[in-house]
């Protein structure tokens, strides 16, 4: 399975996990078989609130969850119409969230608990 983590940075697993989804410079993934990290550049993280597209970065990745700091309803919306769940971690590491994943450890982030702005990840 492969693990969409949004970061600043591209640094594998010492990358720091950013604070909002869509506005993310890079999405670090990993792959749970491979135990590898690749990163992706966010190429919609300039976008008005409600209006990103993640997925157009993600597209033909086979990403099964995303694990994140915070993210709005839409984007959440679009990732479980696509069969991707995304989970709340905060103050971690790509690689911490990768470990918190696996565990189990996590919140689902759903419509009803999303973010309503691009700060409520920050934190």
């Amino acid at each position: 399975m492969k693990i969409c983590i949004p970061t600043g940075d591209k640094e594998g697993k010492e990358s720091k996990v950013y604070g909002h989804f869509g506005s993310a410079p890079f999405f670090m993934v990993y792959d749970t078989d491979a135990d590898s990290y690749e990163a992706i550049k966010n190429t919609d993280s300039h976008h008005s609130h409600g209006m990103c597209h993640p997925l157009r970065s993600l597209e033909g990745r086979g990403i099964g969850a995303v694990v994140c700091a915070g993210m709005g309803a839409r984007a959440v919306q679009k990732l479980n119409s696509s069969g991707i769940k995304a989970f709340r971690i905060k103050g971690a590491t790509a690689g911490e969230a990768a470990d918190n994943y696996r565990s189990g450890a996590l919140e689902e982030i759903t419509a009803l608990n999303a973010c309503a702005d691009h700060s409520c990840g920050n934190g």
